[in-house]
């Protein structure tokens, strides 16, 4: 097995990342630079993350369409700090046919422009709000550093984008869809999230202001998981988005907007996984559970796999996600190392004596070794007691991230002390903070650590700025970020 083994994270976390991307068929590298095939395993799981997503969406009165790839350059223009913020990334067409175009061809980057030139013909009256639609799509972003899901030239994601009559609606839109995020996150992925407004310098370009939900991955750096942006009138004034209120008036309306990308497959691989691999949530993993038929002696073979077919049958019949692994050529042992470094949540092992005793034996991932086995769980209530076993790892699976989120999250009130905690243990940093773009921006040059949000829990939380020394209002997490 020691040739599909993964680099150990603490030799080199960067390569266990890429390793385990690599090795368990999550995604490969494409022939295009800077992008990514991803591989039936890896989109599996990013299927499970969509359709977790999106069911949350529905239930909130969202509803799914669909927008060009191609956008007019001219349209990336009628928004300064928009187009400002996206100069560098974009990727453009110039010929199309074999003829130079008219105009350029901007590859999408992100869909508020277009998106608002629809809104603008389809809003007419407050009748026709709020209007909350949702797109499943592909963008371009041309990074010069890429990585496996991290951060790639081309990416997929959901681009929310609403239109709301007033002010306090749009806000309220933002929040919910952050809130939709975190439960998704913490419920689904088993991933503690903090909540939060982003800084000037962070923020969205066009937004009014950037909401995020930040995650600590397993060497202490964080992931902006997912954003939500309340765009003001910015974009409805760019696009000139009115509509007749209820006095008859002509208004601009309110926009939001609002996603989560592939990248949230990255964090799902660095908060949980450990030095064996991935470890998978069950509510997320491709397979919940794989069955390994174990036999020493040919005559066993044929009852031990139709036993373990049977238990599979039952399982699939319970709506769990099983795989029987058949394979002949493989030794158990080989089997057991493959799945464990896949992140399958339980493995279910079947032998002579199983057959025999009716049973069967649990082994956790997420508890290697012995103490995560159970020995004579009885086949005929192994549908409920499968679910209640992957019920049992998804909520330890959180606990164990909140623990060393928890861990890992230290209050630093000078900025020397700031800098021995980041060079030490690092993880997340809770300041007091008083500080300008300017300091935000040297204090990012000096140490590589940013101003991840200013979490809703420490909103007038009133102290001493740990950079400037002056009276602060607000709480800030700096860290290390991806």
């Amino acid at each position: 097995m020691a040739e599909k083994g993964v680099t150990p994270r603490a030799e080199d976390y960067s390569r266990w990342y890429t390793d385990v991307v690599q090795k368990t068929e999550l995604a490969d590298y494409s022939p295009v630079r800077g992008c990514m095939v991803i591989r039936p395993y890896g989109y599996t799981l990013w299927e499970n993350v969509r359709d977790g997503l999106d069911r949350r969406f529905k239930e909130t009165g969202h509803v799914n369409a669909y927008f060009p790839l191609f956008i007019p350059m001219s349209f990336l223009q009628k928004e300064a700090e928009h187009v400002e913020g996206f100069a560098p990334e974009l990727a453009v067409v110039t010929h199309g046919g074999g003829k130079e175009l008219d105009e350029p061809l901007v590859v999408r980057p992100t869909s508020e422009t277009i998106i608002g030139h629809m809104y603008s013909q389809w809003i007419k009256s407050y009748r026709d709000l709020p209007l909350l639609i949702n797109q499943w799509a592909n963008v371009v972003r041309w990074e010069m550093r890429t990585r496996l899901f991290l951060r790639t030239t081309e990416f997929l994601w959901q681009e929310g984008h609403t239109a709301h009559a007033t002010e306090q609606e749009a806000v309220e839109e933002t929040i919910r869809m952050l809130g939709v995020y975190t439960d998704f996150a913490v419920n689904d992925a088993a991933i503690p999230v903090i909540q939060g407004r982003k800084s000037e310098r962070e923020k969205f370009a066009g937004a009014v202001n950037s909401y995020t939900i930040e995650a600590m991955m397993g060497n202490g750096w964080a992931l902006q998981s997912g954003t939500s942006h309340f765009l003001g009138q910015n974009f409805a004034k760019a696009f000139d988005i009115k509509f007749l209120n209820q006095s008859n008036e002509l208004d601009w309306a309110w926009t939001t907007s609002w996603g989560v990308s592939t990248r949230f497959v990255g964090a799902i691989i660095m908060a949980h996984g450990d030095d064996q691999g991935l470890i998978l949530p069950p509510k997320l993993a491709p397979y919940q559970a794989v069955v390994v038929p174990i036999w020493r002696k040919d005559n066993e073979r044929a009852g031990v796999m139709e036993y373990g077919e049977r238990v599979a049958q039952t399982l699939k019949a319970a709506g769990i996600r099983v795989k029987v692994d058949g394979r002949e050529e493989l030794s158990a042992g080989f089997k057991f190392n493959d799945w464990e470094m896949r992140g399958v949540p339980l493995r279910i092992e079947v032998g002579p004596r199983d057959v025999e005793q009716n049973a069967v034996v649990f082994a956790r991932r997420d508890i290697p070794g012995k103490e995560g086995k159970t020995f004579g769980v009885s086949v005929d209530g192994v549908a409920q007691a499968t679910q209640d076993m992957l019920d049992t790892i998804q909520a330890a699976m959180l606990e164990r991230a909140t623990t060393f989120r928890e861990a890992n999250t230290r209050t630093a009130r000078s900025y020397d002390e700031f800098k021995q905690i980041l060079e030490g243990e690092g993880g997340f940093i809770r300041v007091h903070w008083a500080g300008t773009g300017e300091d935000e921006d040297r204090i990012k040059e000096e140490t590589k650590a940013t101003i991840r949000c200013f979490p809703f829990d420490g909103q007038g939380d009133g102290g001493t700025c740990f950079y400037t020394g002056k009276p602060a209002k607000e709480v800030a997490i700096f860290a290390r970020a991806y």
